[in-house]
């Protein structure tokens, strides 16, 4: 279970009439990505691109900013599930989805986080329920926001940078046209992950979707 902030009484009623106010999600998909044009076809930026994907599918309407990110709500089946896009860049991912967690009153079992892994071959999915940040210092920006490792992942591969590369300039780099064809399948792919994830489970998405 997640830890919980102590709240004032004040601090409770407003909660409290906060959640009122809003529809309660059951699922929070939280892509990592870095805000802005130049960043958005970058391979750090798949997360991103899972979530647009998802938002295009399931026909939403409206974002709006909230949580320090782009949050909207989408109905998959019966399903209320929250996407979120953190607008802090994604060293300090964790500020935007603690957030988010707080206000929408989840557990870490009910939020998905979906990046980017220099260290998977390109277009390669592995799902995990928890781990560590494994290098990636969005994720670990989130692990320690939430001050736990048990937060279910789902990391698309994006490829090694070649040799004489750093992995700062390899992750904001575009991908190469081949490589494009690649991760737009991989993306696709990435969005049906998500939904048999809210809807059967992590047990089931990774059965499914770890080759």
């Amino acid at each position: 279970m997640l830890p919980r902030r102590k709240l004032s009484k004040r601090g409770e009623k407003c909660l409290l009439f906060w959640r009122r106010r809003h529809e309660p999600v059951e699922r929070l998909i939280v892509g990592i990505g870095n805000p802005g044009p130049e960043y958005a076809q970058t391979r750090h930026n798949v997360g991103f691109r899972v979530v647009n994907l998802l938002a295009k599918q399931l026909g939403v309407k409206r974002e709006e900013a909230k949580f320090k990110g782009i949050f909207a709500v989408a109905k998959l089946d019966e399903l209320k599930i929250g996407l979120l896009k953190p607008l802090t860049y994604v060293n300090l991912s964790g500020q935007s989805v603690r957030e988010a967690i707080d206000r929408l009153g989840l557990t870490t079992e009910q939020i998905l986080v979906v990046l980017d892994d220099a260290q998977l071959p390109l277009g390669k999915l592995r799902l995990r329920a928890k781990g560590s940040g494994g290098g990636h210092k969005g994720l670990q920006s989130i692990i320690e926001a939430l001050q736990t490792e048990n937060i279910p992942r789902l990391r698309i591969g994006i490829g090694s940078p070649p040799e004489g590369v750093d992995m700062a300039t390899f992750v904001l780099s575009p991908f190469e046209p081949e490589e494009e064809k690649v991760i737009a399948e991989a993306v696709k792919v990435a969005a049906e992950a998500v939904k048999v994830w809210a809807k059967e489970g992590i047990e089931a998405a990774m059965q499914k979707f770890n080759r």
